[in-house]
């Protein structure tokens, strides 16, 4: 029963680190903290431009609307409201993420992901593709716990 119980609070931790994480990304692509100020969702726009994928139009609805997807998605999971929605959006939008990115480097264009906004930029394809992957691990040990939990 004990183990039981630490199994619990150990996924209970990791939907908490992982809605942390969502809810960190979202917001550093809608406040600038030094100084506090709303930034230009047309800077995330020309982010997601830069991979070359999708058009203008689709690029400018994204940066509008990805980054509150994010936040709001990363909070269910902390708050266990609507949460196998929650998980199955952010897993779709990690995983197309991961696609892009690897797709964008495959054909040698040189991106900046703009994922946790500038604080971001310091890290290497390398790095941003290892941590999504952690990331990745997480969401997917979440999903599988949720169906068994859930079937």
């Amino acid at each position: 029963m004990a183990q039981h119980a630490q199994m619990k609070v150990a996924w209970r931790i990791v939907a908490l680190l992982v809605g942390v994480v969502f809810v960190f990304a979202g917001l550093t692509k809608i406040v600038d903290l030094q100084p506090f100020r709303f930034l230009d969702p047309m800077d995330f726009a020309r982010d997601i431009d830069n991979y070359k994928i999708l058009p203008w139009t689709f690029s400018v609805w994204f940066a509008f609307y990805l980054p509150w997807l994010e936040v709001i998605c990363g909070i269910a999971l902390i708050f266990r409201r609507w949460y196998s929605g929650a998980l199955a959006i952010l897993l779709a939008l990690l995983l197309t993420f991961i696609g892009a990115t690897i797709a964008a480097k495959v054909r040698g264009i040189d991106i900046s992901c703009g994922c946790f906004g500038h604080f971001s930029d310091q890290l290497s394809f390398a790095w941003h593709l290892a941590l999504d992957c952690v990331i990745l691990a997480g969401l997917c040990g979440l999903v599988v716990r949720n169906r068994a939990l859930s079937g």
